[in-house]
């Protein structure tokens, strides 16, 4: 067995990339508590702003529901529901308003066929594969000595690179419609939508900070590649 199964240096990029997603995660669960206790003067929840934002977009047809978790909001294009946590569904906050018309977003990006979009349900099914196999596969190469397992192990985690990296446009997209929708629909003052800015921007940050943390193993896995190659 290879000396550095038990030393490897190499694990510092992955204390790299979870110390970044801890701070984005603290960041935006930080700005999410901010905001939440600020409430819009509007007076919308997010539940009733997100269904009008559907109506208005021709939408009708994707259904809103409640559940249970805690920033467990989410679009599902297969059966077309937008699902919000209590606290975003209920709530009439900035930071409640921001994250279900971002999810409205999606919603208006499945129905005008978003290429980002399509791609990222397109790739669902190989970066689960990917994401499952690639560190299992890639061990056994380590234990064997066998260098083709290596690189199939690092492809299968590049798929799962990949669909992070096509995570990020659909996001930032998501959260533009968002900004836009919310502007246009005057559900938000000028002062307002600085703080809904500062939710969605620290949402996004997590995204940024996952794809970075999964690039840092992905250079990790080649490292260890390289070095049983030599």
């Amino acid at each position: 067995m290879p000396y550095y199964f038990f030393y490897d240096p190499t694990v510092l990029l992955l204390f790299a990339g979870l110390i970044l997603g801890l701070i984005a995660q603290s960041a935006v669960n930080g700005a999410f508590r901010k905001y939440s206790a600020v409430p819009s003067s509007a007076g919308w929840t997010g539940a009733q702003a997100a269904r009008r934002i559907l109506d208005e977009n021709g939408l009708q047809d994707v259904r809103i529901e409640m559940v249970s978790g805690r920033l467990s909001d989410h679009y599902d294009p297969r059966s077309k529901v937008l699902r919000l946590s209590q606290e975003v569904y209920e709530s009439n906050s900035l930071a409640a308003l921001g994250v279900a018309i971002h999810e409205a977003g999606h919603a208006m990006q499945h129905a005008t066929g978003y290429g980002p979009l399509i791609l990222r349900s397109t790739l669902v099914p190989l970066a689960n594969i990917g994401s499952t196999l690639s560190w299992p596969i890639f061990l056994l190469g380590l234990l064997f000595s066998y260098q083709p397992l290596l690189y199939v192990g690092i492809i299968a985690f590049g798929l799962a690179v990949v669909f992070q990296l096509v995570t990020l446009p659909v996001e930032f997209n998501a959260s533009s419609r968002a900004m836009q929708m919310l502007d246009a629909g005057g559900y938000l003052t000028p002062e307002e939508q600085v703080g809904t800015r500062k939710v969605l921007r620290a949402a996004a940050m997590t995204y940024v900070a996952s794809a970075l943390a999964s690039i840092l193993q992905l250079l990790r896995l080649f490292m260890l590649a390289g070095r049983r190659r030599d």
